[in-house]
């Protein structure tokens, strides 16, 4: 990935159209930070997940990470600071 990759990225909600004409957060929703990894700076929607789904973290499709077209990079909140997720690794 490079600069202008990252540069398109930041602000933007994980599964939003990149042509969308508003990328960026809705009121009302809940959001989560993803910190590190591919989808660095990226906002995760977690309004409609459980506590438990929110506790396990998500394995998040994306075409950026070690596996290309067909990877997920993996995050898991922060202890201490839920709203913020932590990269763990890319999987398959």
């Amino acid at each position: 990935m490079d600069s202008n990759d990252e540069q398109l990225l930041r602000g933007r909600v994980y599964g939003q159209d990149h042509d969308d004409p508003r990328p960026g957060p809705r009121p009302g929703r809940r959001y989560a930070e993803l910190v590190g990894g591919p989808l660095d700076g990226l906002l995760l929607d977690i309004t409609d997940m459980t506590r438990r789904e929110t506790g396990a973290g998500a394995a998040l499709r994306t075409e950026l990470g070690r596996y290309g077209a067909e990877g997920r990079a993996t995050y898991a909140p922060r202890a201490g600071d839920p709203r913020r997720w932590d990269w763990t690794g890319d999987t398959r």
